[in-house]
């Protein structure tokens, strides 16, 4: 097992819950960054750069650790859906989703602070919503409030209730951090979960 210090650079409670389930020790840093798009940047690109760039800035105040960076969006009729901030926004992305396929997009990177190596990853995961009307939508927000959760489906809590059905790999990418990936890059980097 490296001897190096695990980072998560996010603020996330659903991300640090998942990396929890590594049952690696780890500490938390929420760099703060300007994630708006780029122009012309396409979601994929968007949510790697942005995976890195916390990545990058977490390093500063962890110079010898592995530093664990992501970024999550969804896509829906060629819209970007970031995180809704407020509950018009939530409202206006969840009543858009009625019924539709979102494409959530989801950037991984993993920082050796020391030699800044990296290695960055790529996840896709669709959701299927169920026709929504305007009542459920309000009774979902009321209760769930998923104001920093991008496209506004707080899936590890009430937001299942919104769905019809899941398409992809790994449901931690969903959440926010795709553990398989994760796992993969961590044995690359000296830091196999399932070692001393």
């Amino acid at each position: 097992m490296s001897n190096k210090k695990l980072v998560l650079g996010s603020s996330s409670k659903p991300r640090q819950t998942l990396l929890q389930r590594l049952q690696i020790p780890f500490e938390i840093v929420a760099p703060e960054l300007d994630e708006s798009p780029l122009a012309n940047e396409k979601a994929p690109d968007l949510v790697q750069r942005l995976a890195k760039e916390k990545a990058i800035k977490a390093a500063q105040a962890f110079p010898n650790a592995l530093i664990i960076g992501a970024d999550q969006v969804g896509i829906l009729d060629n819209q970007i859906l970031g995180k809704p901030l407020n509950d018009e926004t939530a409202f206006t992305q969840l009543q858009a989703a009625s019924g539709k396929r979102v494409q959530f997009y989801i950037g991984l990177c993993l920082l050796d602070a020391s030699t800044q190596h990296y290695q960055l990853a790529l996840e896709e995961f669709n959701v299927i919503y169920r026709p929504l009307t305007p009542e459920m939508i309000e009774n979902y927000l009321r209760k769930e409030q998923p104001l920093e959760c991008a496209g506004s489906c707080k899936v590890e809590g009430l937001g299942i209730a919104l769905i019809e059905a899941f398409e992809g790999d790994d449901f931690t990418a969903l959440i926010g951090l795709p553990l398989i990936r994760l796992v993969r890059m961590l044995e690359k980097a000296g830091m196999d979960p399932l070692k001393g």
